[in-house]
């Protein structure tokens, strides 16, 4: 009866007013009498009517700047994911989609769709949003700094930092002073030319080297100390000669510069000793609670921009505002964190390529037409590469450092990346900078920037090293060393009570090793260890619980399946353990119609495709990342399909093929190590044709009576399959049983498939 009144009323009210307003506006039609209105009457003016107001639309400012945002983060994507797949920075990728989206490429080759797409007149709308980015990046880059490491190693990375400065800052005075008649802006003093060439020689990009540094998993070593305090230091100080620098040159001299570095100074002895300790005191406050308010996160917001807008007033720049105001932010992770999860998305993926992209429209590769040119800027890049990479290999010697890890600091240190486009872009808009000299430093700066990697790399090998990240306990012999490689930590539990199954009994003799991989872009230098910390956490727990010593093993990375592999490889393990990625149980018969889907449009297996590293439509009855780790692991690999394992006491294990039979050894473990009863299914007699397994097994009949079953094909059923706690079986058996599309399947617990 309810519904039916409200019925009556909704149409009611709906038909009753819809009414009144169409009496209304046919009554309002006869006030038009006399004003001169022409309406269109035919089809024709009314569908070019209709074309006119969309092509309008399609001019609007607004809609022309969200086109142009939707095409830039779409290039800059692509090219983010191709260079990091080739083990470059996408940092490197996104610069050069903004290079290829200007005149160099897009520009030369589609000028008319360039000059449509990026219109002169609405570069400022581009150029206010990618400040506006730039502001958020440099406050989670003043975030990311952990400032108390400089207390620790200040001595050491003070001298190594400040000499990775002064050396490239004085080559570049050098360099500008042979080529600053031909190529410095006609008004442009020599002194403030040679300030900014010295200073883009001398900065360091920290945000990619904490990234390469954490990837190469040093970051925990001696030499991955030394190199994040370096830069962090190199950070702070090649900032704040900047703002010195700006304010020199904005004030035309040195002497009435001084004006604007005493209000420089008074701002950041304000920062430091007015702002700080009331923000301190703030998260103190609210360092405790479970949701950090709005007004509180509007006070932290408003100070940034109030900081920011100070430094542009007093002539040092918006971008130091908010690098101070990162600086000084509540040593509070959970502050910190709350802040980069709210700005870093926003600013990486939205605001930043608009930077790059504005970079690129501004890097015209097209100057560079003489081969004299091209001469001068491979002198840009030696200079750059000297003084940066030898400087601060030099330095590193001298306070004692090896030559190999001299010669890394110095690799690492010469990374310049993002931060040397924010201070080319500040020389270029003050005029400092010719359009030919931008585009040379641009072009140092990606060379610079690509060199690292490559780098190092030579560097391990001419002294015969790798980045080593295996613990010394595995490197001990053993007489069996298990990785277990785990994303989320019940999957870690799953994997170590497994692990442990197979040692209980041999854990003198054996080791476990727990791993866990993360994506490289979502991890902050200041709280790697505490992420890592919290990363472990329960599986010590679990660890101690089942009184079984494990070594651990933290590593970000940007190829986590290659990763796997190297170490699986370089710690010499007898088996790696991982879960699955993906459950293949839903969809159809073990999700094969959701992982064909998946293989279609996935980048990875498409870059597959074309390496000829397999076929595109090749079945396989895992997950992308499983299927990438099972082909590129060379040790044992068990992949378990985790349903909640807690206990392993009874085991169904499948024997379908002469490959098979190396699970007898497995079963073997089990039984001796965990007491478990394990089921043996001999689905073709291939345990009686094999001498060596069919003695293994009458001496495990004749000790373990109670532990071992021969089971016989025709009973096998889902009762007895749902009772165990365990089923294995090799990788090729069960690639079988999926294509099979056995039925069974859908309702078994967990499953180990094992590649031998």
């Amino acid at each position: 009866m309810r519904n039916f009144k409200n019925s009556l009323f909704y149409i009611f009210i709906t038909g009753g007013f819809t009414y009144l307003m169409y009496r209304i506006v046919e009554q309002g039609k006869l006030l038009e009498v006399g004003r001169k209105i022409v309406s269109p009457t035919s089809e024709d003016s009314q569908w070019v009517q209709f074309l006119s107001s969309l092509f309008h639309n399609l001019q609007h400012p607004l809609a022309l700047l969200l086109f142009q945002i939707i095409t830039i983060v779409v290039v800059a994507r692509i090219f983010g994911w191709i260079f990091r797949k080739i083990g470059q920075p996408s940092v490197i990728g996104e610069i050069i989609a903004g290079i290829v989206l200007g005149p160099s490429l897009f520009g030369q080759y589609f000028p008319d769709m360039k000059e449509a797409l990026f219109p002169v007149d609405s570069l400022g709308n581009l150029q206010l949003l990618s400040q506006i980015g730039l502001i958020l990046f440099m406050f989670v880059i003043g975030m990311e700094l952990d400032l108390k490491v400089l207390k620790n190693k200040a001595n050491e990375a003070v001298v190594i930092s400040h000499a990775s400065i002064v050396i490239p800052f004085a080559l570049g005075i050098g360099l500008s002073y042979y080529i600053y008649h031909q190529f410095a802006p006609p008004g442009i003093e020599f002194l403030s030319f040679s300030l900014f060439m010295g200073i883009a020689m001398s900065i360091t990009a920290f945000p990619v080297l904490a990234r390469i540094v954490q990837e190469r998993g040093i970051h925990k070593t001696r030499l991955g100390t030394i190199v994040i305090t370096c830069a962090a230091a190199d950070d702070i100080t090649a900032w704040c000669i900047l703002a010195v620098v700006i304010a020199i040159v904005k004030a035309g001299s040195f002497v009435s510069s001084l004006y604007v570095i005493g209000l420089a100074l008074l701002y950041v002895l304000t920062m430091l000793f007015v702002v700080k300790p009331f923000l301190k005191r703030v998260g103190d406050l609210y360092a405790k609670k479970e949701n950090i308010k709005k007004s509180v996160v509007a006070i932290f917001f408003m100070t940034l921009i109030v900081s920011s807008y100070l430094t542009e007033i007093i002539g040092i720049h918006a971008l130091f505002g908010a690098f101070m105001m990162g600086a000084i932010m509540p040593d509070i992770a959970k502050f910190r964190n709350v802040f980069i999860d709210k700005v870093e998305d926003v600013s990486v993926i939205l605001l930043l390529p608009l930077f790059f992209v504005f970079t690129g429209l501004r890097t015209e590769i097209g100057l560079i037409n003489e081969p004299y040119l091209w001469k001068v800027t491979g002198c840009i890049i030696a200079v750059a590469v000297a003084g940066k990479f030898i400087g601060s290999a030099l330095a590193a010697k001298f306070v004692g450092q090896s030559w190999r890890d001299s010669l890394t600091i110095g690799a690492l240190m010469n990374t310049r990346g993002l931060m040397e486009l924010v201070v080319l872009n500040i020389g270029y808009e003050l005029g400092v900078l010719s359009p030919k000299v931008f585009t040379m430093m641009v072009i140092m700066a990606l060379v610079t920037t690509f060199m690292t990697g490559p780098a190092l790399d030579i560097i391990n090998f001419i002294f015969k090293t790798k980045d080593a990240i295996i613990p010394s306990e595995v490197k001990k012999s053993s007489d069996f060393n298990i990785l277990i490689s785990f994303g989320n930590n019940q999957k870690g539990k799953s994997l170590l009570r497994l692990a442990n199954s197979l040692i209980k009994k041999q854990k003198d003799s054996a080791n476990v090793t727990a791993m866990h991989l993360t994506a490289s872009d979502e991890m902050h230098a200041y709280n790697l260890e505490e992420y890592e910390t919290q990363t472990f956490e329960p599986i010590v727990k679990e660890s101690r619980k089942l009184e079984q010593r494990i070594t651990t093993i933290f590593k970000a990375t940007n190829d986590m399946e290659t990763d796997i592999a190297d170490i699986a490889q370089e710690g010499k393990y007898d088996l790696v353990l991982v879960g699955l990625g993906k459950s293949i149980f839903e969809g159809t018969i073990l999700g094969k119609v959701l992982g064909f889907t998946t293989r279609i449009i996935n980048p990875d297996r498409l870059l597959d495709k074309f390496k000829g590293k397999e076929g595109l439509f090749e079945n396989s009855p895992f997950d992308d990342r499983t299927r990438l780790i099972i082909s590129k692991t060379k040790t044992p690999l068990g992949v378990l399909i985790d349903k909640d394992l807690h206990q392993i006491d009874k085991v169904f294990v499948g024997i379908y093929s002469v490959g098979d039979v190396f699970l007898i050894d497995y079963a073997q473990k089990l039984i001796y190590n965990n007491n478990s009863h394990v089921t043996i299914l001999d689905s073709n007699g291939h345990t009686k044709n094999n001498f060596i397994v069919e003695n293994a097994l009458a001496v495990l009949e004749q000790n373990y009576p109670d532990n071992i079953e021969v089971l016989h094909p025709d009973k096998l059923n889902k009762p007895f399959l749902a009772q165990q706690d365990l089923i294995v079986f090799s990788l090729e058996t069960w690639k079988k049983l999926v294509d099979e599309e056995t039925s069974w399947l859908t309702d078994i617990p967990s499953v180990l498939i094992i590649k031998p």
